[in-house]
């Protein structure tokens, strides 16, 4: 009998526990019925990419030699596909231009990187104003990214993507320094 009393009271005693202790939810954004007039707007333009969260640092080390990436992401002539490019300052002051196209999934969330069949992106959105946030998966390899339309948003956002991520199971993290001017992105 006693054994049953402690057993239901340390049963509570997690309930609560678990109660204070939650990690904070996010909310998946839609990707459905992308066709260039209805994707919505707030995720076509300019993005910043701040910071890098994933289990191991080796999820990270392609961010490593980075100062700062400007992307610009816009719908594609072709449905359901989106453009991005992006130009990458590396620490030692060069500027890298890459671009990629995102096969949209129909009725999901999923991203697929044209060339990278392994890879799959998903988007989220951020409590940080301006902010959107996403998860990587590839061939051994998962990892969470954020971005802002400031190259600089409130360290607040950054704490809470932290937080967030860290009750994700991401033990590593990447703050990109940001010392250096952001490189012009290129129109080709």
């Amino acid at each position: 009998m006693f054994h049953q009393i402690w057993a239901a009271l340390l049963y509570l005693y997690a309930i609560l526990l678990n109660s204070f202790y939650q990690c904070p939810e996010y909310s998946q954004l839609t990707t459905q019925g992308v066709d260039g007039k209805e994707f919505p707007e707030p995720h076509l333009g300019r993005w910043y990419f701040i910071a890098g969260a994933a289990p191991t640092k080796e999820d990270l080390a392609t961010f490593d030699p980075v100062d700062n990436i400007v992307f610009n992401m816009a719908a594609d002539s072709v449905p359901l596909q989106l453009r991005l490019r992006a130009t990458i300052r590396t620490k030692n002051g060069l500027c890298v231009p890459r671009k990629w196209i995102y096969h949209l999934t129909e009725g999901s969330t999923d991203l697929r990187t044209e060339g990278r069949p392994d890879m799959k992106t998903k988007l989220f959105s951020s409590s940080c104003p301006g902010g959107i946030m996403l998860k990587e998966t590839g061939q051994g390899y998962q990892r969470f990214l954020l971005y802002n339309r400031s190259p600089h948003p409130p360290e607040k956002c950054v704490e809470e993507f932290q937080s967030l991520t860290s009750c994700l199971d991401s033990k590593a993290f990447l703050l990109t320094p940001r010392n250096q001017e952001a490189c012009e992105l290129s129109n080709n």
